[in-house]
Protein backbone atom coordinates (compact mmCIF):
# COMPACT_ATOMS: atom_id res chain seq x y z
CA UNK A 1 0.00 0.00 0.00
CA UNK A 2 1.48 3.51 -1.27
CA UNK A 3 2.63 5.84 1.26
CA UNK A 4 -0.53 8.30 2.65
CA UNK A 5 -3.14 5.92 0.94
CA UNK A 6 -5.75 5.71 3.55
CA UNK A 7 -6.77 2.18 4.53
CA UNK A 8 -9.92 1.33 3.73
CA UNK A 9 -10.74 -2.93 5.15
CA UNK A 10 -12.03 -4.27 1.99
CA UNK A 11 -10.53 -7.36 2.68
CA UNK A 12 -8.31 -8.63 5.70
CA UNK A 13 -4.76 -8.32 5.03
CA UNK A 14 -2.07 -11.01 5.31
CA UNK A 15 0.50 -10.79 8.24
CA UNK A 16 3.17 -9.64 5.51
CA UNK A 17 0.87 -7.32 3.84
CA UNK A 18 0.75 -5.38 7.24
CA UNK A 19 3.90 -5.01 7.78
CA UNK A 20 4.80 -3.84 3.92
CA UNK A 21 1.87 -1.16 5.09
CA UNK A 22 3.81 0.03 8.28
CA UNK A 23 7.21 -0.11 6.26
CA UNK A 24 5.78 2.58 3.85
CA UNK A 25 3.74 4.39 6.54
CA UNK A 26 6.03 4.17 9.86
CA UNK A 27 6.07 8.65 9.64
CA UNK A 28 2.39 7.80 10.66
CA UNK A 29 0.35 7.20 13.76
CA UNK A 30 0.68 3.53 14.10
CA UNK A 31 -0.42 1.38 17.09
CA UNK A 32 -1.10 -2.49 17.73
CA UNK A 33 -5.08 -1.56 17.79
CA UNK A 34 -5.43 -0.44 14.27
CA UNK A 35 -2.85 -2.83 12.92
CA UNK A 36 -4.50 -5.88 14.06
CA UNK A 37 -7.95 -4.57 12.50
CA UNK A 38 -6.41 -4.55 9.24
CA UNK A 39 -5.89 -8.55 9.10
CA UNK A 40 -8.90 -8.65 11.37
CA UNK A 41 -6.74 -10.34 14.15
CA UNK A 42 -7.44 -9.43 18.05
CA UNK A 43 -4.53 -7.00 18.89
CA UNK A 44 -2.84 -9.70 21.09
CA UNK A 45 -2.76 -12.48 18.85
CA UNK A 46 -1.67 -9.85 15.87
CA UNK A 47 1.59 -8.77 18.61
CA UNK A 48 2.05 -12.52 18.96
CA UNK A 49 1.90 -13.69 15.35
CA UNK A 50 3.90 -10.80 14.45
CA UNK A 51 6.46 -11.18 17.02
CA UNK A 52 6.79 -14.79 16.47
CA UNK A 53 7.45 -13.67 12.52
CA UNK A 54 9.46 -11.20 12.82
CA UNK A 55 11.41 -11.72 15.72
CA UNK A 56 10.11 -8.26 17.07
CA UNK A 57 7.11 -6.75 18.83
CA UNK A 58 5.09 -4.65 16.67
CA UNK A 59 5.92 -1.43 18.35
CA UNK A 60 9.69 -2.09 18.37
CA UNK A 61 9.54 -2.68 14.46
CA UNK A 62 8.22 0.51 13.54
CA UNK A 63 10.18 2.21 15.97
CA UNK A 64 13.33 0.39 14.79
CA UNK A 65 12.50 1.79 10.81
CA UNK A 66 12.07 5.32 12.35
CA UNK A 67 15.41 5.33 13.77
CA UNK A 68 17.07 4.05 10.96
CA UNK A 69 15.65 6.42 8.61
CA UNK A 70 16.83 9.07 11.77
CA UNK A 71 20.03 7.99 11.52
CA UNK A 72 20.45 8.08 7.20
CA UNK A 73 18.89 11.94 7.96
CA UNK A 74 21.63 12.86 10.30
CA UNK A 75 24.51 11.44 8.09
CA UNK A 76 23.03 12.60 4.60
CA UNK A 77 21.08 15.94 5.27
CA UNK A 78 22.01 19.46 7.35
CA UNK A 79 17.66 18.52 8.68
CA UNK A 80 17.42 20.28 12.23
CA UNK A 81 16.72 18.05 14.89
CA UNK A 82 13.01 19.06 15.08
CA UNK A 83 12.08 18.28 11.08
CA UNK A 84 14.08 15.02 11.26
CA UNK A 85 11.43 14.05 13.93
CA UNK A 86 8.79 15.21 12.32
CA UNK A 87 9.73 13.20 9.07
CA UNK A 88 10.46 9.64 10.56
CA UNK A 89 6.56 10.64 12.78
CA UNK A 90 7.82 12.13 16.24
CA UNK A 91 5.67 15.39 17.07
CA UNK A 92 7.87 16.23 19.96
CA UNK A 93 11.38 16.53 19.06
CA UNK A 94 12.34 15.67 22.84
CA UNK A 95 10.81 12.79 23.18
CA UNK A 96 12.61 11.45 19.52
CA UNK A 97 15.93 12.75 21.54
CA UNK A 98 15.08 10.34 24.56
CA UNK A 99 13.56 7.32 22.25
CA UNK A 100 16.86 7.95 19.58
CA UNK A 101 19.47 8.01 22.57
CA UNK A 102 17.23 4.51 24.03
CA UNK A 103 18.03 3.00 20.92
CA UNK A 104 21.10 3.79 19.35
CA UNK A 105 22.81 4.40 22.39
CA UNK A 106 24.29 7.88 21.81
CA UNK A 107 21.85 11.18 21.12
CA UNK A 108 21.20 12.46 18.00
CA UNK A 109 23.83 15.26 18.16
CA UNK A 110 26.64 12.91 19.52
CA UNK A 111 25.72 10.58 16.26
CA UNK A 112 25.51 12.85 14.31
CA UNK A 113 29.14 14.20 15.05
CA UNK A 114 30.65 10.80 14.97
CA UNK A 115 28.53 9.19 12.36
CA UNK A 116 30.28 5.81 12.79
CA UNK A 117 28.48 3.60 10.27
CA UNK A 118 27.12 0.16 12.04
CA UNK A 119 28.52 -2.73 8.73
CA UNK A 120 26.97 -5.93 8.27
CA UNK A 121 28.64 -8.03 5.57
CA UNK A 122 26.68 -10.64 3.56
CA UNK A 123 29.52 -12.01 1.85
CA UNK A 124 32.05 -14.16 3.86
CA UNK A 125 35.12 -12.95 2.25
CA UNK A 126 34.35 -9.67 2.97
CA UNK A 127 35.32 -9.82 6.01
CA UNK A 128 38.93 -10.21 5.41
CA UNK A 129 38.34 -6.84 3.99
CA UNK A 130 36.74 -5.21 7.13
CA UNK A 131 38.85 -6.35 9.70
CA UNK A 132 42.23 -4.88 8.11
CA UNK A 133 40.42 -1.48 8.27
CA UNK A 134 40.00 -1.68 11.92
CA UNK A 135 35.79 -2.63 11.33
CA UNK A 136 34.39 -5.49 13.28
CA UNK A 137 31.25 -5.94 11.74
CA UNK A 138 27.92 -5.63 13.55
CA UNK A 139 26.74 -9.23 11.61
CA UNK A 140 28.56 -11.79 9.13
CA UNK A 141 28.53 -15.02 7.88
CA UNK A 142 29.90 -17.10 10.81
CA UNK A 143 30.48 -21.14 10.67
CA UNK A 144 32.84 -23.69 12.35
CA UNK A 145 33.13 -25.39 9.27
CA UNK A 146 32.92 -22.88 6.32
CA UNK A 147 34.38 -19.79 8.09
CA UNK A 148 36.92 -21.48 10.42
CA UNK A 149 39.37 -18.49 10.51
CA UNK A 150 36.52 -15.72 11.40
CA UNK A 151 34.59 -17.84 13.40
CA UNK A 152 37.70 -18.55 16.06
CA UNK A 153 38.84 -15.23 16.07
CA UNK A 154 35.59 -13.14 15.91
CA UNK A 155 32.90 -15.33 17.23
CA UNK A 156 32.41 -13.46 20.76
CA UNK A 157 32.82 -9.76 18.78
CA UNK A 158 30.37 -10.33 15.99
CA UNK A 159 26.60 -9.83 17.67
CA UNK A 160 24.73 -11.57 14.61
CA UNK A 161 26.31 -14.93 13.34
CA UNK A 162 25.07 -15.09 8.96
CA UNK A 163 24.62 -18.47 7.80
CA UNK A 164 27.51 -19.20 5.11
CA UNK A 165 26.28 -19.81 1.70
CA UNK A 166 27.21 -23.03 1.64
CA UNK A 167 24.71 -23.91 4.53
CA UNK A 168 21.25 -24.11 3.65
CA UNK A 169 19.58 -21.15 4.10
CA UNK A 170 16.43 -19.18 4.28
CA UNK A 171 16.15 -15.56 2.67
CA UNK A 172 13.88 -14.15 5.15
CA UNK A 173 15.87 -15.68 8.32
CA UNK A 174 18.74 -14.02 6.73
CA UNK A 175 16.59 -11.05 6.73
CA UNK A 176 15.52 -10.93 10.23
CA UNK A 177 18.99 -11.40 11.31
CA UNK A 178 20.19 -8.48 9.57
CA UNK A 179 17.56 -6.30 10.78
CA UNK A 180 18.32 -7.41 14.24
CA UNK A 181 21.91 -6.08 14.03
CA UNK A 182 20.65 -2.83 13.09
CA UNK A 183 23.33 -2.14 11.05
CA UNK A 184 23.49 1.06 8.55
CA UNK A 185 24.73 -0.40 5.31
CA UNK A 186 25.15 -3.89 4.13
CA UNK A 187 28.31 -5.06 2.54
CA UNK A 188 28.14 -8.04 -0.39
CA UNK A 189 30.23 -9.51 -2.84
CA UNK A 190 26.65 -10.86 -4.41
CA UNK A 191 23.10 -9.13 -5.97
CA UNK A 192 20.68 -9.21 -3.27
CA UNK A 193 17.14 -10.18 -4.35
CA UNK A 194 15.55 -7.28 -5.03
CA UNK A 195 12.78 -7.61 -2.87
CA UNK A 196 15.25 -7.99 0.30
CA UNK A 197 17.16 -4.71 -1.20
CA UNK A 198 13.63 -2.92 -1.22
CA UNK A 199 13.04 -3.85 2.67
CA UNK A 200 16.40 -3.09 3.82
CA UNK A 201 15.85 0.52 1.84
CA UNK A 202 12.67 0.71 4.18
CA UNK A 203 14.41 0.23 6.83
CA UNK A 204 17.20 2.73 5.89
CA UNK A 205 20.34 0.29 5.32
CA UNK A 206 22.00 1.12 2.58
CA UNK A 207 23.22 -2.27 0.09
CA UNK A 208 26.97 -1.60 -0.74
CA UNK A 209 28.17 -3.62 -3.44
CA UNK A 210 32.22 -3.28 -4.42
CA UNK A 211 31.96 -2.67 -8.36
CA UNK A 212 35.65 -3.94 -8.51
CA UNK A 213 37.17 -7.71 -9.26
CA UNK A 214 40.34 -6.73 -7.34
CA UNK A 215 40.81 -7.17 -3.93
CA UNK A 216 42.77 -3.87 -3.62
CA UNK A 217 40.21 -1.69 -5.65
CA UNK A 218 37.35 -3.29 -3.28
CA UNK A 219 38.84 -2.10 0.09
CA UNK A 220 39.74 1.28 -1.03
CA UNK A 221 36.26 1.22 -2.00
CA UNK A 222 34.96 0.08 1.19
CA UNK A 223 37.85 2.50 2.71
CA UNK A 224 36.23 5.51 1.13
CA UNK A 225 32.84 4.49 2.22
CA UNK A 226 33.25 3.55 5.66
CA UNK A 227 36.00 7.23 6.12
CA UNK A 228 39.06 4.80 6.69
CA UNK A 229 41.39 5.58 3.55
CA UNK A 230 44.41 5.75 5.88
CA UNK A 231 43.94 2.56 7.26
CA UNK A 232 43.65 0.94 3.78
CA UNK A 233 47.27 2.78 2.57
CA UNK A 234 48.62 1.60 5.28
CA UNK A 235 47.50 -2.14 5.19
CA UNK A 236 48.40 -2.07 0.98
CA UNK A 237 51.70 -0.36 1.61
CA UNK A 238 52.62 -2.88 4.19
CA UNK A 239 51.19 -5.95 1.86
CA UNK A 240 53.27 -4.25 -0.57
CA UNK A 241 57.27 -4.50 1.32
CA UNK A 242 55.93 -7.66 2.85
CA UNK A 243 55.08 -9.41 -1.09
CA UNK A 244 58.10 -7.67 -2.12
CA UNK A 245 60.65 -8.85 0.88
CA UNK A 246 58.97 -13.01 0.43
CA UNK A 247 59.53 -12.61 -2.96
CA UNK A 248 63.37 -11.99 -2.74
CA UNK A 249 63.48 -14.64 -0.31
CA UNK A 250 61.97 -17.27 -2.52
CA UNK A 251 63.27 -16.28 -5.64
CA UNK A 252 66.82 -17.29 -4.17
CA UNK A 253 65.44 -20.65 -3.24
CA UNK A 254 63.36 -21.56 -6.26
CA UNK A 255 64.82 -20.06 -8.78
CA UNK A 256 63.42 -21.12 -11.90
CA UNK A 257 61.83 -23.82 -11.23
CA UNK A 258 57.80 -24.07 -12.68
CA UNK A 259 54.64 -24.63 -9.98
CA UNK A 260 51.61 -26.76 -11.04
CA UNK A 261 48.68 -26.59 -8.86
CA UNK A 262 46.79 -29.62 -9.00
CA UNK A 263 43.26 -30.48 -7.48
CA UNK A 264 42.23 -33.76 -6.55
CA UNK A 265 38.20 -34.64 -6.82
CA UNK A 266 36.83 -38.21 -6.52
CA UNK A 267 38.72 -40.10 -9.21
CA UNK A 268 40.02 -37.11 -11.25
CA UNK A 269 43.24 -35.14 -11.79
CA UNK A 270 42.50 -31.42 -12.16
CA UNK A 271 45.11 -28.12 -12.91
CA UNK A 272 43.40 -25.79 -10.85
CA UNK A 273 44.13 -22.50 -9.82
CA UNK A 274 42.23 -19.74 -8.80
CA UNK A 275 42.22 -15.56 -8.84
CA UNK A 276 43.63 -15.02 -5.57
CA UNK A 277 46.17 -18.09 -6.18
CA UNK A 278 47.12 -16.56 -9.90
CA UNK A 279 47.79 -13.31 -8.16
CA UNK A 280 49.67 -14.32 -5.48
CA UNK A 281 52.20 -16.50 -7.21
CA UNK A 282 52.47 -15.13 -10.67
CA UNK A 283 52.22 -11.09 -10.02
CA UNK A 284 53.07 -10.94 -6.20
CA UNK A 285 55.63 -13.17 -5.87
CA UNK A 286 56.86 -13.17 -9.73
CA UNK A 287 57.00 -17.24 -9.41
CA UNK A 288 56.52 -19.52 -12.55
CA UNK A 289 53.57 -21.05 -12.84
CA UNK A 290 53.06 -23.68 -15.89
CA UNK A 291 51.73 -22.53 -19.17
CA UNK A 292 48.68 -24.60 -18.70
CA UNK A 293 47.79 -22.60 -15.94
CA UNK A 294 48.29 -19.15 -17.14
CA UNK A 295 44.35 -18.18 -16.02
CA UNK A 296 42.08 -19.21 -13.53
CA UNK A 297 41.01 -22.89 -14.42
CA UNK A 298 39.91 -26.11 -13.12
CA UNK A 299 40.78 -28.50 -16.22
CA UNK A 300 40.66 -32.55 -16.09
CA UNK A 301 44.15 -33.72 -16.65
CA UNK A 302 45.47 -37.16 -16.50
CA UNK A 303 48.01 -39.11 -14.58
CA UNK A 304 50.01 -39.60 -17.84
CA UNK A 305 50.04 -35.78 -19.47
CA UNK A 306 51.00 -34.49 -15.82
CA UNK A 307 54.01 -36.99 -16.09
CA UNK A 308 54.68 -35.33 -19.23
CA UNK A 309 54.83 -31.68 -17.76
CA UNK A 310 56.53 -32.80 -15.34
CA UNK A 311 56.28 -30.07 -13.21
CA UNK A 312 59.10 -28.50 -10.29
CA UNK A 313 56.91 -27.90 -8.18
CA UNK A 314 53.45 -28.86 -6.92
CA UNK A 315 50.85 -27.51 -4.87
CA UNK A 316 47.94 -29.69 -4.00
CA UNK A 317 44.65 -29.70 -2.90
CA UNK A 318 42.72 -33.04 -1.92
CA UNK A 319 39.30 -33.06 -1.55
CA UNK A 320 37.96 -34.16 2.01
CA UNK A 321 35.70 -36.71 0.87
CA UNK A 322 36.11 -40.21 1.37
CA UNK A 323 36.03 -41.15 -3.25
CA UNK A 324 38.75 -38.77 -3.02
CA UNK A 325 41.13 -40.07 -0.03
CA UNK A 326 40.79 -43.38 -1.60
CA UNK A 327 42.11 -42.33 -4.90
CA UNK A 328 44.85 -40.05 -3.43
CA UNK A 329 45.85 -42.78 -1.76
CA UNK A 330 45.71 -45.09 -4.43
CA UNK A 331 47.71 -42.27 -6.73
CA UNK A 332 50.52 -42.47 -3.83
CA UNK A 333 51.94 -45.60 -5.14
CA UNK A 334 51.39 -45.24 -9.16
CA UNK A 335 54.80 -45.33 -10.37
CA UNK A 336 53.90 -42.46 -12.51
CA UNK A 337 53.39 -40.29 -9.45
CA UNK A 338 56.26 -41.42 -7.48
CA UNK A 339 57.97 -40.55 -10.58
CA UNK A 340 57.37 -37.04 -10.91
CA UNK A 341 60.40 -34.64 -10.22
CA UNK A 342 58.32 -32.65 -7.35
CA UNK A 343 57.36 -36.02 -6.06
CA UNK A 344 61.10 -36.99 -5.67
CA UNK A 345 62.62 -34.34 -5.06
CA UNK A 346 59.92 -33.18 -2.04
CA UNK A 347 58.89 -30.76 -3.28
CA UNK A 348 54.55 -31.66 -3.28
CA UNK A 349 52.99 -29.01 -0.88
CA UNK A 350 49.49 -29.80 0.35
CA UNK A 351 47.34 -27.00 0.80
CA UNK A 352 43.94 -26.51 2.81
CA UNK A 353 40.73 -24.68 1.05
CA UNK A 354 41.22 -22.27 3.84
CA UNK A 355 42.72 -19.42 2.71
CA UNK A 356 43.40 -20.72 -0.68
CA UNK A 357 39.93 -20.62 -2.01
CA UNK A 358 39.17 -17.26 -0.58
CA UNK A 359 39.99 -13.74 -2.07
CA UNK A 360 40.39 -10.84 0.33
CA UNK A 361 43.41 -8.72 1.86
CA UNK A 362 43.25 -11.22 4.89
CA UNK A 363 43.35 -14.48 2.64
CA UNK A 364 45.97 -13.17 0.35
CA UNK A 365 48.25 -12.10 3.10
CA UNK A 366 47.70 -15.65 5.01
CA UNK A 367 48.76 -17.19 1.70
CA UNK A 368 51.59 -15.28 1.58
CA UNK A 369 52.84 -16.12 5.04
CA UNK A 370 52.38 -20.42 4.03
CA UNK A 371 53.92 -19.53 0.75
CA UNK A 372 57.20 -18.53 2.72
CA UNK A 373 56.88 -21.22 5.54
CA UNK A 374 56.20 -24.06 2.85
CA UNK A 375 59.44 -23.14 0.65
CA UNK A 376 62.02 -22.48 3.50
CA UNK A 377 60.55 -23.38 6.77
CA UNK A 378 60.80 -19.49 7.86
CA UNK A 379 57.79 -18.78 10.27
CA UNK A 380 56.67 -15.37 9.06
CA UNK A 381 54.80 -14.26 12.06
CA UNK A 382 55.53 -14.94 15.73
CA UNK A 383 51.79 -14.81 16.42
CA UNK A 384 50.62 -15.61 13.13
CA UNK A 385 46.70 -15.66 12.88
CA UNK A 386 45.89 -13.10 15.81
CA UNK A 387 46.98 -9.81 14.07
CA UNK A 388 46.92 -10.82 10.52
CA UNK A 389 50.76 -10.20 9.98
CA UNK A 390 50.34 -6.91 10.81
CA UNK A 391 51.72 -4.74 13.48
CA UNK A 392 49.64 -1.99 13.97
CA UNK A 393 46.40 -4.18 14.16
CA UNK A 394 47.55 -5.78 17.30
CA UNK A 395 44.53 -4.31 18.69
CA UNK A 396 42.24 -6.24 16.35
Amino acid sequence: MKHNEEYEPRHPMSLSEVRDYMICNFDRPLNVTTLAAMANLSPSYFGDSFKKAYGQSVMDYVTGLRMNHAKRLLRETNMRLRDIAKTVGYSDEFYFSRKFKKEVGVSPSAYERTCERKVAVYSPTLMGHLVVLGIIPVAAPLDAKWTPYYYQQYQHRIAVHLKAVETQWDEDEQEFKLLQAKPDVVISHMQLPESMRQRLSAHGIEVLIPNSSDWREQLREIARYTGREAACDSWIGYYEAKAAAVRVTLQSEVKQDEFAIIRLYRDGIHLYNNKGMKELLRNDLQLALIAEEAEPCNQPITLEQLAILDPDRILLFVCLDEPTRINWLALQHHSLWRGLRAVQNGHLYPLPSNPWYEYSPVAMNRMLDEMLLMLTGKSPNAIQGVVHGAPFFRGL
